[in-house]
């Protein structure tokens, strides 16, 4: 098992920045990949962003180049640096780790709102 402890949400607003921080427990080293999704109201939990072990990232396409993923490995720790935010990044956002054996795992979620 694993668990993840999200944290950083809050309120913003529109054109700033937020760190999201995930802090990982429990057997790390079965983790392959991590990510972060999101899940506004009345819409359904998306992908924003994945780290693999190696170091391969994905982002979706409505956060490139604005959000960066990272992820410490020493410090069992993820992190989403969210920059140029907008009001529609306001959601829950989530932590997520899968093992190499694809069983995934998830954090009780942190809310971002970015004001207008």
């Amino acid at each position: 098992q694993v668990q993840l402890v999200e944290s950083g949400g809050g309120l913003v607003q529109a054109g700033g920045s937020l760190r999201l921080s995930c802090a990982a427990s429990g057997f790390i080293f079965k983790i392959n990949t991590m990510g972060w999704y999101r899940q506004a109201p009345r819409k359904q939990r998306e992908l924003v962003a994945a780290v693999t072990r190696g170091g391969s990232t994905n982002y979706a396409d409505s956060v490139k180049g604005r959000f960066t993923i990272s992820r410490d490995n020493a410090k069992n720790t993820l992190y989403l640096q969210m920059n140029s935010l907008k009001p529609e990044d306001t959601a829950v956002y989530y932590c997520n780790a899968e093992f190499f054996t694809r069983e995934n795992f998830w954090g009780q979620g942190t809310q971002v709102t970015v004001s207008s």
